[in-house]
């Protein structure tokens, strides 16, 4: 659960000032609400105090002005927009525009790694409070729904190849990600079964004939 505050102050700035003291963390890194404008009264009566309501900013927002932040340094003139994910704690940021393509590399290579320091501007520790943990996604031009249909349909013809000449085939070296996609869709496919051999960035996906049952 996020820990939220209440505080009143005469002006919405120093009530800021005051939920960051409270919270531990910097004023920049708050989202609030004003439940009350503050009013200056009559000759100094009725003043009414400014009143917010404010809890730690969630990280996906420090990972979005860095995505922000890049773009600007290369001179990539691109839209990007951040959207909820397949869960509470997943966000996926999209960016798109003219040029904005060469963030992708070979098969996703520079995109897998801006998405790598994407999560760890995401779920930095702030003040040396850690907060609630978030998965991000980076996606660029569409290219992570394109990279899937591609591998499956790799995964399809591979697992035809198994059967037909009934003998193992390996695929070239893949993220963790990829791998899951392949393993997913042979095991939609009776009579072919996969593992991941090899360590770290060199694991690789091998096909072979499943006799189980014969």
């Amino acid at each position: 659960m996020k820990k939220e505050v209440v505080v009143s102050a005469k002006t919405v700035e120093e009530a800021l000032s005051l939920a960051a003291e409270q919270l531990g963390i910097p004023a920049d890194a708050l989202e609030y609400t004003v439940i009350e404008e503050p009013k200056k009264g009559l000759f100094g009566l009725g003043a009414v105090p400014a009143k917010i309501s404010a809890f730690a900013r969630g990280g996906e927002y420090d990972a979005l002005e860095f995505i922000k932040k890049l773009m600007a340094d290369m001179q990539i003139e691109a839209e990007i927009e951040m959207c909820d994910g397949e869960s509470a704690d997943h966000k996926v940021i999209s960016v798109s525009g003219e040029g904005a393509a060469v963030l992708i590399g070979h098969h996703g290579e520079t995109l897998d790694s801006l998405q790598y320091l994407a999560n760890l501007s995401a779920n930095k520790k702030v003040n040396g409070v850690k907060r609630e943990f978030v998965k991000i996604t980076v996606d660029v031009e569409g290219y992570r729904a394109k990279r899937e249909e591609t591998l499956r349909a790799l995964a399809r013809r591979k697992a035809q190849q198994v059967l037909k000449y009934k003998k193992s085939v390996m695929l070239e070296p893949m993220n963790p990600y990829e791998r899951r996609i392949i393993h997913s869709e042979v095991q939609k496919i009776e009579g072919v079964s996969t593992n991941s051999i090899g360590s770290e960035n060199n694991r690789k996906v091998v096909m072979y004939l499943d006799t189980k049952g014969e």
